[in-house]
C-alpha cells in the first residue's frame, strides 16, 4: 500500500514547513529580529546615558545653550531649531519611506521611484546636518577654563550672556612652544594648544571689571551658578589651570567630559545606521529603476529596507529626547 503524501504548495520556498509565522516572509522576519536586537543595542547605551546623567545631575549641561547654532545665522541664539529642524526631516523621509512602500504594493513602479529617491535625498540631509552640528560642537564658540577638580568655568557678562575668551583674554609677547616627541613629554606629543593660555585668560578677566564666572553647579532655579567677582577672581586664580575650546573625547567647554563621550558615541552610532540605510536605499533604488522587483511581480525589498529606515527614524526620537529634551 503506497502512502499518499501531503502537499503545502509551499515546498522549496524558505518556510518549507507550511506555515508563515505572522504571515511574514523570511526574509521580513529576519529583519524583525535585527531590529529587535539593534534596539536592545541602543536602550542599552540609553539607559547607561540615563544613569551617568542622573549621576551628575548638578553639572549637566543644558542643552539649550549646547545646540544653539543655525547655518548662515552666526551669533543668533537659536536654542534647538536646527536639531528640530533635522529631526523634521528624518521624520518626513520616513512618510516618504510609507509611500514608497504603499505603491511598491500597487506595482507603481513611477512611483517607488520617485518616493524612494526623496528618502536617499531626506537621508543624506540629515547626515549633512548632523555632521554640521558635530562640527560646531567640536569647534565650540566661547572656550572656558578647566579647574583642579575637573569642572569647568565659563565667563559671563552683568546680564548673564555668555562671553567668549577671544573679548577679554589679554595676548602675552612670550611665545608659547608646543612640545615635541623627542623631549619625552610623551602624553603631549603633538597635543594643539589653545588659543590662549590660563595666565592671559587670568590677566583679560582680571581687568575687566564687567565679567564674572559661571560654575556648571546648576542652582535650585535648574540655571548655572554665578560667582560674585571677589568669588569670581578667587576660583579662577586658585582653582584655574587649563583653557579649553571645544569639546572632544577628554574635554568639554559644556561641562563634564562624559557628555561629550555620550553624544559622539550614541549620535555616531545612529549616524552610523542612517548612513548603512542611505546606502541601501540607493541600492534598492537603482533596482527600482531598471526593473528588478517589477519582474519579480512584488516589491517586497522595498518594505523590507522600509522597516530598517522606520526603525532608525524611531530610535532618533529616543536619542532626540535623551540628547536635547530631558
Amino acid at each position: 500500500m503506497e502512502a499518499s503524501v501531503v502537499r503545502t504548495g509551499t515546498e522549496g520556498k524558505a518556510w518549507g514547513g507550511g506555515n508563515e509565522p505572522l504571515d511574514a516572509s523570511y526574509g521580513k522576519m529576519m529583519m524583525w529580529f535585527f531590529i529587535v536586537s539593534d534596539a536592545l543595542t541602543f536602550s542599552g547605551f540609553l539607559a547607561a546615558y540615563g544613569f551617568s546623567r542622573f549621576k551628575y545631575a548638578d553639572i549637566w549641561p543644558i542643552a539649550d545653550e549646547v545646540f544653539n547654532h543655525f547655518p548662515f545665522l552666526h551669533g543668533v541664539d537659536a536654542p534647538m531649531y536646527y536639531v528640530a529642524l533635522m529631526t523634521f526631516i528624518l521624520i518626513f523621509s520616513s512618510v516618504t519611506m510609507v509611500l514608497a512602500v504603499d505603491a511598491g504594493h500597487h506595482l507603481n513602479k513611477a512611483k517607488v521611484t520617485f518616493y524612494m529617491f526623496l528618502t536617499i535625498i531626506g537621508g543624506l540631509i540629515f547626515l549633512g546636518s548632523q555632521a554640521w552640528e558635530w562640527s560646531n560642537f567640536i569647534k565650540g564658540e566661547y572656550g572656558a577654563v578647566s579647574t583642579t577638580g575637573g569642572n569647568i568655568l565659563q565667563f559671563v557678562d552683568n546680564e548673564g550672556h555668555r562671553v567668549a575668551l577671544s573679548d577679554f583674554a589679554i595676548p602675552e609677547a612670550s611665545e608659547r612652544i608646543v612640545h615635541e616627541e623627542n623631549e619625552g613629554i610623551w602624553f603631549e606629543s603633538g597635543a594643539t594648544l589653545p588659543t590662549y593660555s590660563i595666565e592671559e585668560v587670568t590677566a583679560g578677566f582680571a581687568a575687566n571689571e564687567d565679567l564674572y564666572v559661571r560654575t556648571g553647579v546648576l542652582n535650585e532655579e535648574g540655571e548655572k551658578t554665578i560667582l560674585s567677582r571677589r568669588e569670581s577672581l578667587q576660583k579662577l586664580e586658585t582653582e584655574g589651570i587649563g583653557v579649553v575650546e571645544g569639546a572632544n573625547l577628554t574635554q568639554n567647554e559644556y561641562g563634564p567630559p562624559l557628555f561629550a563621550d555620550f553624544f559622539f558615541f550614541i549620535t555616531g552610532f545612529h549616524g552610523f545606521h542612517v548612513l548603512s540605510g542611505v546606502i541601501i536605499n540607493i541600492i534598492i533604488f537603482f533596482n527600482v529603476i531598471v526593473g528588478t522587483y517589477e519582474r519579480r511581480g512584488n516589491y517586497e525589498m522595498v518594505e523590507k529596507v522600509g522597516l530598517y529606515w522606520h526603525f532608525v527614524d524611531l530610535v532618533w526620537v529616543f536619542v532626540f529626547t535623551f540628547f536635547y529634551l530631558v
